[in-house]
């Protein structure tokens, strides 16, 4: 078992008719639930690194807990960079052993996007990394990422063909109504996929792997439990699980999951602290969060990606 790149793991979601789960990762017990449920449901995982995180638990932790991860479980990982913002930390991630990175050249203009986006191909393929391209751009907070509503926009499928044939990337990230952070939308508004989008974009990019980002849908249990133990959290409405599985069983395979380990974490451990107040043992409260995270992402592979049973 090792880790690997996401090629194998995206032709068979497509081919299979569901997605693969990439939740992003900051310490050890987050790692631990991720694989210990992958490994339970035998479900192909990808771990996925923000810069944040990797800036906060430092690169060579990481790595090091991801091999440790496929060592306990004795499953294949893929090793991730979400969002990258320049050549330069994807370099470092690629030359770091990641084995696929995500440039994110959605800010810049097409033409930029294409140039950037294509140098880092260039670099990861002679390196034997995949990388994830995006075009669109998603509203919302996560992280370094920072996009109003404003200046959020659709993908144009009408420029797909062009982007994947001159970059050479290996999936490709679209906004199709998907938004960063935990609180996406106004009260009253109703959350909805373009399905017509991705649908275009699958029929120009047959066989091709679509990635959805901010596509956690938070559990409005875990902000109300969180707010009873004296928490501060507005409501989280978040993309239905149902459209979820749908994008999944289309082109989608590859969903990624943020907002919804946070809550379950904190809600863990908020509940430990408010229930034990004396609890001074970070193993008793990181215990019952791993424990949350755990149950969060089983439900997650079996009832939004339906990857289980796939290894």
């Amino acid at each position: 078992m090792a880790l690997v790149t996401t090629k194998e793991m995206f032709r068979k979601a497509y081919e299979g008719g569901y997605a693969i789960g990439a939740f992003n990762i900051n310490n050890m017990e987050i790692i631990q639930a991720i694989t210990e449920a992958a490994e339970e449901l035998r479900s192909p995982v990808i771990l996925q690194v923000s810069a944040g995180a990797r800036k906060y638990a430092k690169h060579e932790y990481l790595m090091a807990l991801a091999q440790a991860a496929i060592k306990d479980t004795g499953i294949d990982l893929a090793l991730h960079l979400d969002h990258g913002a320049d050549f330069e930390i994807c370099k470092a991630c690629i030359d770091g052993g990641f084995t696929s990175v995500m440039i994110d050249g959605s800010k810049y203009s097409f033409e930029e996007n294409i140039a950037l986006t294509k140098k880092v191909v260039e670099y990861a393929h002679a390196n034997g990394v995949t990388v994830e391209g995006e075009l669109g751009k998603l509203a919302g907070v996560e992280d370094d990422v920072h996009v109003t509503a404003d200046d959020a926009m659709f993908t144009n499928p009408a420029e797909v063909e062009e982007f994947v044939t001159r970059t050479g990337v290996d999936s490709l990230a679209i906004a199709i109504g998907t938004s960063h952070g935990a609180y996406k939308f106004k009260p009253g508004t109703k959350p909805q996929l373009r399905f017509d989008i991705l649908e275009e974009v699958a029929r120009r990019l047959p066989q091709f792997p679509i990635v959805l980002h901010g596509a956690s849908s938070v559990p409005q249990e875990f902000v109300d439990e969180i707010n009873a133990l004296g928490g501060k959290m507005p409501d989280a409405i978040g993309i239905p699980e149902s459209m979820l599985r749908q994008a999944a069983k289309m082109a989608v395979c590859k969903i990624n999951i943020d907002s919804d380990i946070r809550l379950a974490m904190t809600a863990g451990i908020r509940r430990v602290l408010t229930q034990q107040p004396d609890v001074f043992d970070p193993r008793t409260y990181l215990s019952v969060a791993r424990d949350e995270v755990r149950k969060m992402v089983k439900h997650k592979i079996v009832d939004v990606l339906g990857s289980n049973n796939t290894l």
